[in-house]
């Protein structure tokens, strides 16, 4: 009962109306529509409950440079393409797409496991559960690690590829629910793309960031664009909103914010980089502040081929973003690679 009291005092903080915590209260089966918005609601209630409006501002952190990158290396790495991964927050579970052999067709999302951070990566595992015969790609998990977002070109969708969303309720487990679209508010008639979640910190507002190609954008049509979708009021993402900080005219898709929302980079072909996709960068002293003009960030990350769809190391260090995974289109197919 003290759980749930909180949940309902803590409805102000989400602007949400109490009915929907107390859904499905009485274990009676839900549609999957409710279930997505009663997992959203629950995310904002527990960011309410960690986040830290009254705190000192957060300002910016100072970091030294990147060092080379180092090939990830087989098993996970292979002839194919194997791209756009990331670690669970305790850095035991790598997830990312690939082309390779075994999976249901075109690109899959796979994970593979460790037993320490000392121990190798086990063989990779296809996440038959989520997958198609169609692309399914570029992986996200929400703050809690219960959701994951991820990019589909399958049946039943808004456009020619849309994100999707599922969820687990043991965040140790591998048994996730069936996908279910996020809807045609933040899909459109034609490709979102590249989700990436971020959680404000100070205030525990939930965002969802993508690529989008849709018309209105700073490239022109048929070009992506980063848009941004929050969770309103009914518990569902609304429309998505041009972020021009980190879009350009040229294609600009998955981005990642450092945890505390100071620092963020930017899979972008504008002019002005190193090859052909590069990884941009901008930093802010606070989260009041407005983003500056992102920069390519410098080699050894960007090289004369593909880089882009980084990750940063999260809660095993801290959020400190000291470690970087992004593909290598210079390797052998597309590789993962670590600075």
């Amino acid at each position: 009962m003290a759980v749930l009291g909180r949940n309902d005092e803590r409805a102000a903080c989400c602007g949400l109306p109490d009915a929907v915590h107390r859904l499905n209260l009485d274990g009676v089966a839900a549609s999957e529509e409710v279930i997505m918005r009663r997992s959203l609601t629950l995310l904002c209630v527990l960011a309410c409950h960690t986040a830290t409006p009254d705190t000192a501002r957060r300002s910016a952190e100072t970091f030294g440079e990147w060092s080379s990158p180092i090939n990830v290396g087989p098993p996970v790495n292979t002839e194919y393409n194997d791209t756009y991964a990331f670690l669970s927050r305790d850095e035991l579970t790598m997830y990312f797409t690939s082309d390779r052999p075994g999976g249901l067709g075109g690109d899959d999302l796979w994970f593979t496991t460790r037993a320490s951070l000392d121990d190798p990566w086990e063989d990779p595992q296809n996440m038959s559960a989520l997958n198609t015969d169609k692309a399914d790609s570029l992986a996200v998990l929400s703050s809690d690690e219960h959701l994951m977002f991820f990019h589909s070109t399958r049946p039943g969708g808004c456009g020619a590829g849309d994100i999707w969303m599922t969820r687990r309720h043991n965040t140790r487990s591998q048994e996730w629910n069936p996908p279910m679209n996020l809807g045609c508010v933040l899909n459109t008639a034609v490709t979102e793309i590249a989700p990436a979640f971020f959680e404000n910190p100070e205030t525990g507002q939930v965002t969802l960031f993508y690529g989008s190609n849709r018309p209105g954008g700073f490239g022109g049509l048929g070009t992506f664009d980063v848009y941004a979708s929050v969770v309103g009021e009914d518990g569902y993402f609304g429309p998505g909103a041009l972020v021009p900080d980190f879009s350009s005219a040229g294609r600009d898709t998955r981005i990642f914010i450092r945890k505390d929302g100071l620092e963020v980079f930017i899979t972008s072909d504008r002019t002005g980089g190193q090859g052909l996709i590069d990884i941009w960068t901008s930093t802010r002293e606070t989260l009041s502040d407005p983003w500056p003009t992102p920069i390519d960030v410098p080699g050894p990350v960007n090289s004369a081929c593909d880089d882009g769809s980084p990750w940063l190391s999260g809660e095993h260090h801290s959020g400190d973003g000291r470690q970087f995974l992004e593909p290598d289109a210079c390797a052998s197919g597309r590789d993962k690679s670590l600075n």
